[in-house]
């Protein structure tokens, strides 16, 4: 079984810091952040590989956000600085399975019930 609870969520000005957090429960070897924009489909963030100690970052945010996790207290982070408008969206913590096929990615099979970000320009 696994449980996620993301917080940390708020509204910010363009250019501000935010840090989400996810308290989590049971164990995959994958878990990240995926968020949704009003309209738009859900889009990977970042996700970390835990058993092979590798990230994955969508271009949009890579060198602004960082993911990382405390696993002695199950806890997966999302650091977000240098917001911009289009960071606007509600973010889920995420959980499953990683997978290869050409490169690594997470097949997401739990989420966290999502935390709104608003960055206004």
């Amino acid at each position: 079984q696994v449980q996620l609870v993301e917080s940390g969520g708020g509204s910010v000005q363009a250019g501000e810091s935010l840090r989400l957090s996810c308290a989590a429960s049971g164990y995959t070897n994958c878990m990240g952040w995926l968020r949704q924009a009003p309209g738009k489909e859900r889009e990977g963030v970042a996700s970390v590989f835990t058993d092979e100690s590798r990230t994955y970052y969508a271009d949009s945010v890579k060198g602004r956000f960082t993911i990382s996790q405390d696993n002695n207290e199950n806890m997966l982070y999302l650091q977000m600085s240098s917001l911009k408008p289009e960071d606007t969206a509600v973010y889920y913590c995420a959980a499953g399975t990683q997978r290869f096929d050409g490169s690594w990615y997470c097949e997401f099979r739990y989420w966290g019930q999502g935390t709104q970000v608003t960055v206004s320009s």
